[in-house]
């Protein structure tokens, strides 16, 4: 992509408003846009990042068996007042149409999806299963000032399984445990994440959460370093030991909620009368678990971790671009430099490379700091002083590490 092409800039300071480290920076990079508070838009850059955010967790989960689906986000009343939720959410979005008809604007989607699955599934036979979407959800969150950690509108990966057993339950919970490490791996976290003990609530004695350590973070968590799990602030007077290992040595962290799984057993299933027959015929209550991943927070939980004062360090998974190729020909001269970087950015994009090509026609100050603040992993400069030495300059953007090498280098490299 030519970045004289982008219709979004950079910036050199974020709206006054927002308060957020990582909302700030992706504002100012370039990556989103706000449109009032707890609210959004992802722009070119942030969307090549949130598809690529989006593809992993995709892959990972079609491994175990999901089944992507696309579920509505208006939701009737009816549903929500079958599970008890309609009164008890305090964070619902209520709206009524012109005939007073009332829905609710999801923040899940456990109302839509039981009765979907239900009316496939009669018998054991049928199960287990486990459908996922990518959608549009809506909390009315009332401390939206953590950017887009903690947004209003945000697009969440949730999972829902169904089996016939509680055993059967557990072990594909234990699974998508094991899915989320991956994930969390694979988008440059999985060392900063821990798998936390949470109360479960009216659906179990525990859930769990993931938790990336990070000093922004509005959690406080309790980590066993001899089994790498940790126990959030919620329960740590409950569970006074790690109920892992049983030692009752904690460190403790400020921490960011990435990720979370709830064993719902029958919550859910129970109100709207979901069973299936089993071997002997027998009608039987289904159960059931769920899995959550909100792709904005990750991201923005990754901007937190991989950044400095300069701008983003973007990890190589989810980076927007691998290369950012910059030109430095100059106003005045350089053509043969130009004509370098033109048919280097040809190349490369030939060859599959995804490459930021800042072909602009501004400061090279200019251009080290948008490149800085974007935080592609890897910067190529061709300059007219470089090509007159037979070399490219090529720089790491999270370890800073500066290098010459040849046009036949670049190449082999990628």
């Amino acid at each position: 992509m030519r970045q004289s092409h982008l219709f979004t800039g950079t910036r050199r300071e974020a709206p006054k408003d927002e308060v957020a480290k990582n909302a700030s920076l992706l504002i100012r990079a370039g990556f989103i846009d706000k449109l009032h508070a707890g609210v959004y838009s992802y722009l070119s850059l942030g969307l090549i990042v949130f598809k690529k955010i989006e593809n992993i967790i995709r892959e990972e989960v079609n491994k175990v068996g999901g089944q992507e689906i696309l579920m509505p986000s208006l939701h009737p009343k009816e549903n929500w007042l079958k599970t008890g939720r309609w009164d008890s959410m305090t964070d619902l979005y209520k709206v009524a149409d012109s005939s007073g008809r009332e829905n609710a604007l999801a923040p899940t989607h456990e109302e839509t999806v039981v009765p979907l699955v239900k009316s496939f599934v009669q018998s054991y036979k049928d199960l287990p299963l486990s459908v996922y979407q990518f959608q549009n959800k809506f909390r009315m969150e009332l401390r939206a000032k953590s950017g887009i950690l903690r947004a209003r509108e945000f697009v969440m990966k949730d999972m829902y399984s169904f089996h016939t057993d509680e055993n059967d339950m557990h072990n594909f919970y234990e699974t998508m445990a094991d899915v989320y490490r991956k994930i969390f791996d694979r988008v440059g976290i999985g060392h900063i994440t821990y798998k936390t003990y949470a109360s479960g609530g009216s659906f179990s004695k525990f859930s769990h959460e993931f938790q990336m350590v990070t000093d922004a973070g509005e959690d406080t968590i309790y980590i066993c370093d001899e089994c790498s799990i940790a126990i959030n602030d919620e329960i740590i007077e409950v569970q006074k030991v790690c109920p892992v290992c049983g030692k009752d040595k904690f460190r403790k962290e400020k921490a960011i909620e990435v990720g979370n799984i709830f064993e719902l057993k029958n919550k859910f299933t129970e109100p709207f009368d979901f069973k299936f027959k089993d071997s002997d015929g027998k009608d039987k209550i289904i159960q059931m678990g769920c899995y959550g991943i909100g792709l904005g927070r990750v991201m923005g939980a990754v901007v937190e971790a991989s950044s400095d004062s300069l701008g983003i360090i973007w990890p190589d998974s989810i980076a927007p671009f691998k290369l950012h190729l910059i030109d430095l020909s100059g106003k005045k001269g350089g053509e043969e430099a130009k004509k370098k970087a033109e048919e280097i950015y040809t190349k490369l994009t030939e060859k599959g490379v995804s490459v930021l090509y800042d072909d602009r026609n501004s400061t090279a100050g200019e251009k080290f700091s948008d490149s800085d603040l974007i935080g592609i992993p890897k910067r190529i400069i061709v300059s007219q002083r470089g090509l007159e030495e037979g070399r490219l300059e090529i720089k790491d953007r999270k370890t800073g590490e500066v290098k010459m090498i040849t046009e036949k280098e670049l190449f082999e490299m990628f």
